[in-house]
């Protein structure tokens, strides 16, 4: 067992506390700082000399008080009970800690656990005595609620035979696996600690193949993100980065959600939290919550925890990836974990890089986002697991040129630029088409093919194409008006206005609106572009009259094609062909 280290407060600033007589503490150890034992972190060393940054409130904290080490770093508890938990950002159930502080407000100190070492499980072995097992191989499973069946998996860097297995309810801390291994006899539990600045195993790293489908139209047709892919929402404030995120949460085809609210407004986080409990799985018709676990650091609480909630949340992302779930991570906002390793740094003295942001913000950034991917998980069977990382970002006034915003973008393959024009036109999501993109396509141009239309691609860069030109037309419309245009240049407006209030425009508070499945999606989009097509080909005819296309009926049947439902696919074709047919019957 580690000896205990007992040192002193010598000097208290902010969330950052430093001690002497601390010779031999380690880095990113785990230590009690105080009378009041409060969580703290060892960031920096120098001869008996530790900085601290403490997870809680320091007022009140005075010299000479103690700090005592645990020998332990910063962990998170990966267990059966983590679905459906609320916590804050260094996992301690906030309902637990209202429960000890018998008050609305935190109290300071309060210790209690991730995971309830009580409550039993109904444990179901996957193998047998005498088996070998290696790495990640399961050893039985947990229903930890009616959606998702929590794996146990042999913990990295044990292999060997199984002695014993049990069958039955166990608690998380009881033993239900005993395996011999080189070095001796090594007794599992249901219960495992992970370090959160340490990504967890994979056997192999895979190239994303398959969309993140979330039902928003511009994100999954324009803009898609693979499972196993990074993406970034930067937005000034108010263009609804909160709400483009919370969607991808509610509606997005992963099988685990996890949500942090890193360091967001009291009032946003308020609304995450009195929402998600009482929203229903579009895919299940169960509770969101039974696969959701949610990560709540306001900008009022303890700043240095705001930084740590980042690697808790991703951690137990990672955990269930390697049962071979898909996984996705909503972090809003990333600036405000930014902003708490900017303070902590200052207090620390270092040398400061751009705008005040340490010289180590680039590899933090990519450090966290690089821990998204599509992995063949640990273990003999071949499972595999996703976890997608989006991460808001919130640039003061908008800038995309600040040190946040461009590392970010750096390690992110899928950019979603929301724009204050397209919110103040309240045209949500405002996701501007013009200076968003996605490295993702040509990843998943073959799934499309397969599970979609074979010309999806090809429909979706036609459409783009309308929208870039529009922007160029719009120039032109300023100087000289809209009647000094071309026929064909008549017609990119007419449809490129189509795709923006037709197609891009989307009520995330509709309940028929705010999801499109993916088929219904391109058939919206399909006909749109067949508009265009098939006015191409009679506008040049002679004593053609733009007005005759303008005013055809039919073209009002593409706003309420919204509402054809996902299991009538075909009146979409149907729809096309109407549309080709009346458009070319102008000419005969």
């Amino acid at each position: 067992m580690t000896e205990k280290i007992q040192g002193k407060i010598i000097k208290v600033s902010g969330p950052l506390v430093v001690a002497d007589e601390m010779r031999g503490a380690k880095i990113f150890e785990v230590v009690q700082v105080g009378n009041l034992k409060l969580v703290g972190e060892i960031i920096e060393l120098r001869g008996e000399k530790a900085s601290i940054q403490v997870y809680e409130d320091t007022q009140g904290i005075a010299p000479g008080e103690p700090v005592e080490s645990t020998g332990d770093t910063m962990c998170v508890e990966l267990a059966p009970g983590l679905l459906t938990s609320i916590y804050d950002g260094i996992q301690r159930p906030l309902q637990l800690i209202e429960k000890e502080s018998k008050s609305a407000f935190i109290a300071r100190g309060i210790n209690v656990p991730g995971v309830s070492r009580s409550k039993k499980w109904d444990f179901s072995p996957e193998i047998a005595v005498g088996d070998e097992v290696e790495p990640g191989d399961v050893l039985g499973t947990v229903d930890e609620t009616t959606l998702i069946e929590h794996k146990v998996m042999v913990p990295p860097g044990i292999s060997g035979k199984v002695l014993k297995i049990a069958n039955g309810e166990k608690t998380i801390v009881e033993t239900i696996c005993e395996i011999q291994t080189a070095a001796g006899i090594s007794k599992i539990q249901m219960l495992q600690k992970w370090p959160i600045r340490e990504s967890r195993p994979v056997k192999e790293s895979l190239v994303p193949n398959e969309p993140l489908i979330s039902g928003g139209r511009s994100i999954d047709t324009f803009f898609p993100i693979a499972k196993g892919g990074a993406g970034c929402i930067p937005g000034p404030f108010g263009a609804g980065k909160t709400v483009t995120q919370q969607g991808l949460a509610k509606f997005c085809d992963a099988q685990v959600i996890v949500y942090i609210g890193c360091g967001e407004r009291g009032n946003e986080m308020t609304e995450v939290l009195t929402e998600f409990p009482h929203l229903e799985d579009p895919n299940t018709g169960e509770p969101l919550m039974k696969r959701t676990i949610m990560i709540a650091n306001t900008s009022n609480m303890p700043v240095a925890a705001r930084e740590a909630s980042i690697y808790t949340g991703i951690t137990i992302a990672e955990y269930y990836r390697d049962m071979g779930y898909n996984v996705a991570l909503m972090a809003d906002s990333t600036s405000r974990w930014a902003e708490a390793m900017r303070e902590i740094s200052g207090r620390l003295e270092e040398m400061p890089g751009e705008e005040g942001y340490p010289a180590y913000l680039g590899s933090k950034t990519a450090g966290f986002y690089e821990r998204a991917g599509f992995a063949k998980c640990l273990g003999s069977d071949d499972r595999r697991g996703s976890l997608t990382v989006i991460g808001a970002v919130s640039p003061a006034g908008g800038d995309l040129s600040e040190p946040v915003t461009q590392n970010t973008l750096r390690v992110t393959k899928t950019f979603w630029g929301l724009d204050a024009g397209l919110a103040y036109k309240r045209h949500f999501p405002s996701i501007n088409w013009l200076n968003s993109y996605s490295l993702y396509v040509e990843n998943i141009r073959d799934w499309w093919a397969k599970n979609v239309a074979e010309d999806f691609a090809e429909i979706r860069k036609a459409a783009m194409e309308l929208l870039q030109e529009e922007a160029k037309l719009e120039e032109i419309v300023k100087l000289v008006g809209a009647e000094s245009l071309s026929a064909r240049e008549k017609l990119v407006l007419l449809t490129a206005k189509m795709i923006r209030e037709d197609f891009l425009f989307q009520n995330a508070f509709d309940r028929d609106d705010a999801y499109t499945p993916l088929k219904k999606q391109f058939g919206i989009l399909k006909a749109i572009v067949t508009v265009y097509r098939a006015g191409l080909k009679i506008i040049e005819t002679p004593d053609f009259e733009f007005k005759t296309l303008e005013s055809l009926e039919v073209l009002q049947e593409i706003p309420v094609a919204k509402n054809i439902s996902a299991d009538e696919i075909e009146k979409f074709d149907e729809l096309a062909k109407k549309l080709e047919r009346e458009i070319s019957g102008l000419v005969n």
